[in-house]
């Protein structure tokens, strides 16, 4: 990935939180057309900003069709394109491995911060009022691209609070 500029006032959170967000991601229920997404739980203005954004995602992502999204908890703030799926979750935890000097990857305005994921990587935005994670397999290389079409809509729906610097 290219790189960015470090963030300030950000701190790390358990390892394990990543790696459940990440699993969530990337799973499939058998080998129906569903995806298995845990489900987010935003509070307040984040949740808001998030029931809007998802309310607004494309019908195809990267040229490939939405698919049904299934998983524990309640709310609609989840979706996926294609197979493998790309996924967005929006109202995450700050990803664990968040630091005050991770990069920052600026998109079409928005801020994203980078993981390499099993076969992919997993882009969460950074600086904004709710986290939106999303889960790029490598299959659309280069895994980037696929922001660039969502950027628009997290510009549109979630406020900047600290651009990338």
């Amino acid at each position: 990935m290219p790189g960015g500029e470090p963030l300030s006032g950000r701190r790390a959170r358990p390892a394990a939180v990543l790696a459940a967000g990440a699993l969530a991601g990337w799973l499939l229920t058998g080998c129906t057309a569903e995806v298995a997404l845990e489900q987010p739980a935003p509070q307040g203005a984040a949740a808001e900003v998030c029931t809007q954004l998802v309310a607004d995602l494309p019908a195809a992502v990267a040229g490939q069709t939405a698919r049904d999204v299934t998983g524990p908890a309640t709310g609609k703030l989840t979706a996926a394109w294609g197979t493998p799926p790309i996924t967005l979750r929006c109202g995450v935890a700050e990803p664990a491995a968040l630091e005050p000097t991770s990069q920052c990857f600026e998109v079409e305005g928005v801020g994203w911060f980078a993981e390499p994921a099993t076969d992919g990587y997993l882009f969460t935005t950074i600086g904004r009022t709710a986290f939106v994670e999303v889960g790029v397999p490598s299959r659309y290389a280069p895994e980037a691209d696929v922001l660039v079409e969502l950027a628009p809509l997290v510009r549109e729906h979630d406020p900047v609070l600290q651009p990338c610097v």
